[in-house]
């Protein structure tokens, strides 16, 4: 393959996948506590023979954006946003331990106390299970407490503590799971100094408009790369006709 048209094709290929991600940040920016995924372009040498100083404008993830996100009041008792820094510990699909941000928890008919997706919550213990209650209060330290069934308000009770973290957010990965988890495995210890406003949510962080002038922008570079690759085959068609007239 001529050099050129290899040169363009790769770098349109690599646009695509910019384009993805930036996709994949304006599809969540209403989504409850989401990061949004930071994507660069990094110089890579060309696999394979060849001279060693080809190389290669590839797009890669470089992690996500821990900046925190609005916070909107919602009044529900489930509702909980992490103050700055940290991470809510549930149990991923997986049996392993991820940390999110999206504090719209759920109670199941069982009592299982679980994010909108559906993992479980942890706490002290494991995942968190609450017995039926007429009133459920979370204070900021993530101690979930009830008001029992019948009870006065004079009796309410600790049931448990959401476990709160706050890991080095370089030692973070997004799993395929939507999660983030300790890059390598393992889990974060439990951080008291974390704090959560309950009866409110944190907003992604994306900003759309900032997303949008990137997608404009690699737009552009794709219709660019294009160009490029036809020009490179009109040029290899013509060199071609050269050769075959001599």
């Amino acid at each position: 393959m001529d050099h050129s048209l290899y040169v363009a094709m790769t770098g349109a290929t690599q646009i695509m996948r910019a384009q993805e991600a930036v996709s994949h940040n304006l599809a969540n920016a209403s989504t409850t506590g989401f990061r949004a995924e930071l994507t660069a372009f990094q110089s890579l040498p060309v696999q394979g023979p060849g001279e060693a100083t080809r190389i290669n404008a590839v797009a890669r993830g470089i992690g996500v954006d821990t900046t925190p996100g609005s916070i909107t009041t919602t009044g529900r008792p489930l509702d909980v946003a992490v103050k700055g820094s940290g991470w809510i510990a549930v149990q991923a699909p997986d049996g392993s331990e991820g940390y999110t941000r999206a504090g719209d928890l759920q109670l199941t008919p069982d009592g299982l106390l679980t994010d909108a997706a559906g993992n479980p919550v942890l706490g002290g213990g494991g995942p968190i299970s609450l017995p039926p209650s007429a009133e459920l209060r979370i204070g900021e330290d993530g101690t979930i407490s009830s008001v029992p069934l019948g009870g006065g308000p004079n009796s309410i009770a600790a049931l448990d503590r959401i476990r709160l973290v706050n890991p080095d957010p370089t030692q973070l990965v997004q799993g395929g799971d939507g999660l983030m988890h300790l890059a390598g495995g393992g889990t974060a210890p439990a951080d008291p100094t974390v704090e959560v406003t309950a009866g409110a949510l944190e907003n992604s962080n994306v900003n759309a408009s900032t997303e949008l002038v990137k997608m404009i922008a690699l737009s552009r570079q794709y219709d660019m790369q294009i160009k490029s690759i036809k020009a490179a085959e009109d040029n290899a068609s013509s060199a071609s006709k050269l050769l075959q007239s001599n």
